[in-house]
């Protein structure tokens, strides 16, 4: 079904269809072939090139989008659930998908129109989308280099970029830029084109195969439909980035106890101290997974919380409501706010007290535990925990409003 078939609305958003069976039983095996060979592309720094084309082929890109129009009709906590699972295979793929999945949102919350209908089309064809908002060279949102200017009857895009999250895999890029005065615009521009430089300098710890590294464009031009006004993206889009952040930690956090069991399992040998030669009864090792694994129960009850206050978010603006809608955006923008901490403590704990189950053989580079506490540690800096409990406890207190003054550039951390 075309999306012109589809009924009239304010939006493309639809009420959720899809059930969690229906969604583990189409992704879950790709997953799973995503985890078979996690270690080897940490190990060598393999980009996942096919293992993002798996997930297109699954169509993952199109999970959000209406049954009527041709996606899954999920909703936004079964996304990012799912985003979770996927983590949970593989934190650097699941980060790759981030960019993608909020602009599929942000077409979906947009008004019908035939250049949104090419847009929707796009997305069922498993065209996809990597992101570069963050100015290079220490620019900041609030003085923008990068221009996006009238070219006769469509635009030219020209500047620079890092944190270029999932450029690699790209079709095409989401490109914040300056427009006539004041204005301040987002061009999607074709990845292919010659005036687009994708460069992997990205020398972090953790994320090694996100392609978050540096992009630059030389009038690389963008059609009249593909540049939009930034003030116009949909409104929860802070929380949606910082959702999606949430649960590739929420899956790091299952990953480590996964991990960590399977290698308490293979112990063949335990310490002189010990309550149980047999490291599998040892009562003390047997409660620090227990712990690890109550983190991970943390981390995912808060995802689905704070997951949930933005789908109540997302109804009320495709009913037109404002009044309801500005409500739920300031619970949404506590319940994400709260999940944050949470799920970061939560993944930093589990990520780093895992070891304390195993032996020295749990630091072998064969297993590469590592990564899950640099992928955590990386994640948790794009968006610094450290002013959240100051921002909820001034709410709690004084009533102070939570929801930042921030318009297009909240977008729940793209680094710093």
């Amino acid at each position: 079904m075309t999306t012109t078939d589809a009924p009239t609305g304010l939006t493309y958003l639809r009420p959720a269809t899809a059930t969690a069976t229906e969604l583990s039983e189409r992704f879950q095996p790709v997953f799973d072939r995503i985890a078979e060979d996690n270690v080897a592309r940490e190990q060598d720094r393999a980009f996942p090139h096919d293992q993002v084309q798996w997930l297109k082929d699954a169509g993952f890109g199109r999970v959000r989008i209406p049954v009527e129009l041709g996606g899954f009709g999920a909703s936004l906590e079964q996304t990012f659930v799912l985003l979770a699972d996927l983590a949970e295979a593989d934190a650097n793929v699941a980060h790759i998908w981030r960019n993608h999945l909020a602009f599929v949102e942000d077409r979906l919350n947009a008004p019908p129109s035939p250049t949104n209908d090419r847009w929707i089309q796009r997305f069922l064809a498993g065209e996809f989308v990597g992101g570069g908002w963050t100015e290079a060279n220490n620019g900041t949102f609030a003085n923008l280099k990068t221009t996006v200017r009238r070219n006769g009857d469509g635009w030219l895009v020209s500047g620079a970029k890092f944190y270029a999250t999932g450029s690699l895999y790209a079709d095409w890029l989401d490109v914040l830029g300056k427009g006539d005065g004041d204005t301040v615009l987002t061009a999607l521009v074709r990845r292919d084109d010659p005036g687009v430089l994708l460069v992997d300098d990205w020398t972090g710890f953790g994320q090694r195969t996100t392609a978050s590294g540096s992009a630059t464009y030389t009038d690389v031009p963008a059609a009249e439909g593909d540049v939009f006004p930034a003030g116009e993206r949909f409104v929860y889009q802070g929380h949606f980035y910082q959702a999606a952040m949430l649960s590739v930690l929420t899956g790091i956090t299952r990953a480590a106890l996964r991990d960590g069991t399977s290698a308490l399992k293979a112990r063949g040998r335990n310490y002189p101290q010990a309550l149980d030669p047999d490291p599998t009864r040892d009562a003390q090792l047997l409660q620090v997974i227990g712990q690890v694994s109550v983190y991970a129960f943390a981390a995912g009850a808060a995802l689905r919380a704070a997951a949930h206050a933005i789908d109540l978010v997302a109804a009320a603006h495709a009913s037109g409501d404002e009044a309801l809608r500005k409500q739920r955006v300031l619970a949404a923008e506590v319940a994400t706010a709260q999940a944050q901490l949470a799920i970061i403590d939560a993944a930093l704990q589990a990520t780093t007290t895992v070891f304390d189950a195993l032996g020295a053989s749990g630091v072998s580079e064969t297993l590469r535990l590592d990564r899950h506490w640099r992928n955590a540690r990386t994640l948790a800096s794009h968006n610094p925990r450290v002013y959240k409990a100051r921002i909820l406890g001034d709410w709690i207190v004084n009533g102070a409003d939570p929801v930042p003054d921030l318009t297009f550039t909240h977008r729940g951390g793209q680094g710093n």
